[in-house]
């Protein structure tokens, strides 16, 4: 729904006011949720972002009840519910006038849920999975850094890389796991 969105979007962007459509490289993800498009038209868009956000958030929130129930260790695995929940309530609410502070409360949860994940990953055999996250969260605190000290040249382009990355991320983990993977069953060592 978000591919549509981008679709009908009119125009216009941060670089270019006058543009025409959306722009990959420069237009961000957040210039669809808005009642009227950059350029001043009415933004058709509007509503198939929001839909697209809810769906997202929804099915990334499944993930994270899903993934929790994997972790052997309970205390994480609420807080991979928790806040991984949490952090996609926030992530809709970007769609609001409240963006900004959105981002940065579900950037926040989000990341501490996503390192809680990583942490069994690497208690894993699961060599694949552990090269991904790692990647993964340098990838999300370089598109954040890029955020917040307001370097929006490549903002855009890095926004995308890294919502791209998320949802493979995620699909990856979701599928490529099991409760076995992070049982901390050890074999008994023999008596020497």
């Amino acid at each position: 729904m978000i591919l549509i969105a981008t679709m009908v979007y009119p125009g216009g962007s941060l670089f270019n006011k006058h543009s025409v459509g959306f722009d990959w490289s420069k237009n961000f993800i957040s210039n669809l949720f808005a009642e009227k498009a950059v350029n001043g038209l009415d933004n058709p868009s509007r509503l198939w972002a929001d839909t697209g956000m809810v769906f997202l958030a929804l099915s990334f929130a499944v993930f994270f009840i899903n993934f929790s129930k994997k972790i052997p260790d309970l205390g994480a695995a609420k807080v991979i519910s928790y806040l991984g929940i949490s952090s996609m309530a926030f992530t809709f609410l970007t769609v609001t006038p409240f963006h900004d502070i959105m981002i940065t409360i579900a950037s926040t949860l989000f990341l501490i849920a996503m390192f809680y994940i990583t942490v069994f990953i690497f208690k894993s055999k699961l060599h694949v999975l552990k090269v991904l996250c790692s990647s993964y969260l340098l990838l999300f605190y370089y598109t954040l850094y890029l955020y917040g000290s307001g370097n929006y040249g490549s903002l855009p382009i890095m926004q995308k890389l890294t919502f791209a990355s998320t949802i493979i991320l995620i699909l990856c983990l979701d599928y490529s796991t099991k409760k076995e993977d992070f049982d901390q069953a050890e074999t008994p060592r023999p008596d020497l």
